[in-house]
């Protein structure tokens, strides 16, 4: 079994910054593919940004390319997403996932493993 974890959400102004974090835990070394998704009050779950096991293959919503940096360390089981220039659209819950299959999919369905979520709120 997989735990994910997440941590680094809060409350913070608009144009500022904050790095999510979201530690994997359990059969952690099958997990290939890492992703953010967010969920707004009274909106569907949307794709974030999505990372290959390398690093190597990145990919981003367009409503957060150019903001957004998605990275992992696997030495520590850990994916990260840094987000700038934060806007009171981002806030939402945002979620980790994990894909035990290696092709990046941006669809949350092709995500095996979710974390509990961490509430991220954008202030104007």
């Amino acid at each position: 079994q997989v735990q994910l974890v997440e941590s680094g959400g809060g409350l913070v102004q608009a144009g500022g910054s904050l790095r999510l974090s979201c530690a994997a835990s359990g059969r952690s070394s099958s997990l290939q593919v890492m992703g953010w998704f967010r969920q707004a009050p009274g909106k569907e779950r949307e794709f974030v940004a999505a990372i290959s096991w390398s690093g190597l293959t990145t990919y981003y919503a367009d409503s957060v390319k150019g903001r957004g940096t998605i990275s992992r360390d696997n030495a520590k089981n850990t994916v990260y997403l840094q987000m700038n220039s934060l806007k009171p659209e981002d806030t939402a819950v945002y979620y980790c996932a994990a894909r035990t299959a290696a092709t990046v999919v941006l669809q949350g369905s092709g995500y095996n493993y979710w974390g509990q979520g961490t509430q991220v709120t954008v202030s104007s």
